[in-house]
């Protein structure tokens, strides 16, 4: 377990700490403090740590700080702090916060009147307390999702205890980092098993960083390769989570990402089908890739039926024989008769609805019609034509070109 290192710096008593750069990634976690009595902290540490660097036992001149801040960014280390104030390290040099900078290193400066023995101890309590609840939480969020509880009347009172609101409505959000097999293959064992925890610590970094910002986001651990959060049903959600996959996409790097939200849970009682659901909903986008990043499963219909042709080229080209004639590249409005036919089949083919839908005259969706007709060689008024766009649609609407428009 780790606390990131945005709550390190909130503790009582270290606010004596100041960020000098790489504010920008206050959101890593801290898995142990670590004081650096050797030249170089490269061969001991293995990422995560926050460093400490008094200068007592070792000179740290501008270039060993340097070498310090290069070794620390390569390894993974949560943070750098340098103590400053006494004999040893009179200041941190520009050209040393700079690179810490423009690195991202969270690089910190601690004065020497506060104590090392005092700022260790409260690093430690406050990661083994934190170790304490956040188990409690898992070890009940766990039980919930798998639906392998002896009394949910008990798990709601240990709940409540740990102030776990879970009896409020909730979404399961379900994510998972894809292509790891092809990782292993092409680094190799160590280099991959490198790269893949790097990857994966960064990626619940950002995520939980993200949830602190959400009200009434919970994060929960699960034994494997899958993340879930809890989230409370907004108007906004989706924005939301196309705002997260974007943000995740960026430590994501080589591996793909792909998202799977649940129906709304009413209460903890029914997060075991939210789980079920939020897999399904990620399975499907992991194999028609929308460019949002998840799939909803209150939004699925036909698409889980989709998601049973092998060959994707076939869905590609159902969706550009049925909706490609209306498409007009190099126009302005170049998806304006796809966008009309598309309110035309939420309200039914009836072209009032569908204008007051769309903010038009009705007399402009009905020369689109016209041309959409004419396009397409088919009949809004056909059954068949409605249904073949309805699914096309629903594959375009989450179409990786689509999402570049």
């Amino acid at each position: 377990m780790s606390l990131a290192l945005e709550e390190i710096l909130q503790l009582p008593g270290l606010h004596e700490m100041s960020v000098r750069a790489g504010a920008r990634n206050l959101q890593r976690r801290v898995r142990w403090p670590y004081v650096a009595e050797n030249e170089g902290i490269a061969e001991w540490v293995m990422g995560g740590e926050l460093v400490f660097v008094t200068g007592i036992n070792h000179p740290r001149g501008e270039a060993n700080l340097l070498t310090l801040v290069e070794d620390g960014d390569a390894v993974g280390i949560a943070g750098l702090v340098i103590l400053t104030g006494g004999s040893f390290i009179q200041h941190i040099a520009p050209a040393v916060i700079a690179r810490a900078e423009q690195l991202g290193l969270p690089l910190i400066e601690q004065p020497y009147a506060l104590k090392m023995v005092v700022v260790t101890h409260l690093i430690g309590t406050a990661l083994v307390q934190m170790t304490q609840v956040r188990r409690s939480r898992n070890d009940i969020l766990g039980q919930l999702l798998s639906g392998d509880y002896p009394s949910l009347a008990i798990a709601r009172q240990r709940a409540a205890h740990l102030q776990l609101a879970l009896d409020e409505p909730r979404r399961l959000l379900a994510l998972r980092l894809a292509g790891v097999d092809e990782l292993f293959e092409r680094l190799g064992l160590t280099l991959g098993e490198r790269r893949w925890q790097h990857t994966r610590q960064a990626l619940e970094d950002q995520l939980q960083a993200w949830c602190r910002q959400q009200p009434g986001s919970v994060t929960a651990h699960l034994p494997g390769d899958l993340f879930v959060v809890l989230l409370a049903d907004t108007q906004d959600l989706p924005e939301r989570l196309a705002g997260l996959y974007r943000q995740l996409q960026g430590v994501a790097g080589e591996l793909s990402l792909y998202m799977g939200l649940s129906s709304l849970a009413e209460d903890c009682a029914h997060y075991r089908q939210a789980l079920n659901e939020a897999r399904q909903a990620l399975d499907v986008a992991r194999h028609l890739r929308p460019a949002s990043g998840y799939c909803n499963f209150s939004e699925l219909g036909v698409l889980r039926l989709l998601q049973g042709i092998v060959d994707r080229s076939l869905i590609d080209d159902f969706v550009s024989r049925t909706l490609g004639p209306l498409l007009v590249p190099g126009r302005k409005q170049a998806t304006a008769l796809v966008h009309t036919l598309d309110a035309l089949l939420m309200e039914n083919g009836n072209s009032l609805k569908a204008a007051q839908r769309l903010g038009l005259h009705r007399n402009t969706v009905n020369q689109r019609i016209q041309r959409i007709e004419q396009l397409s060689g088919q009949s809004i008024d056909d059954p068949l034509f409605r249904m073949n766009a309805s699914v096309a649609m629903l594959v375009w609407r989450m179409s990786e070109a689509h999402g570049k428009e």
